[in-house]
């Protein structure tokens, strides 16, 4: 089988069909992914099970709509501690359920969080709660003309 261009990993043209099925939907059989990839369905759990093993699988999920569940506003933040303040900062981001990811970055700012509220006054809240300890720039999320997408998209076959 072809082997996928990425120095950290041995990934076949099966293994990434398979990834692709179950990132669509995790939900999907071992039965179904042996059809669609053509091998049988020990082989192809032995692969989901290696691909687990090798940190390729992370976990199984499911994706939320915030707006769904009435958090209608969500928001960028971009998070500055003041000397001496980061890990007090990187706690109370962990403690903050309203924060759904937070990444340490280089540049200015140490963190860029990915908040979601019911309303301009809760997230204020959460700038509150961080303020003491930080300076933050805030910016509402009007729209997302890319979707979070798959690293997968960035693998090429030889």
């Amino acid at each position: 089988m072809k082997r996928l261009r990425n120095e950290n990993s041995s990934l076949n043209a099966a293994d990434l069909k398979i990834l692709r099925l179950l990132e669509k939907d995790a939900r999907t059989s071992t039965a179904e992914l042996a059809r669609a990839v053509g091998l049988s369905a020990p082989s192809v759990a032995e692969r989901v099970r290696k691909l687990q093993e090798n940190g390729v699988i992370e976990a199984y999920t499911v994706r939320i709509n915030p707006s769904a569940l009435g958090m209608k506003l969500s928001a960028w933040l971009r998070i500055r501690p003041v000397p001496g303040q980061l890990a007090v900062v990187a706690d109370i981001i962990r403690e903050l359920p309203e924060i759904a990811q937070c990444d340490r970055v280089t540049g200015e700012d140490c963190f860029i969080a990915l908040a979601h509220v019911g309303s301009v006054a809760e997230l204020e809240r959460v700038i509150d709660r961080i303020i003491p300890y930080a300076m933050t720039n805030t910016a509402i999320i009007q729209s997302s003309p890319v979707a979070p997408r798959s690293p997968l998209r960035g693998l090429r076959e030889r």
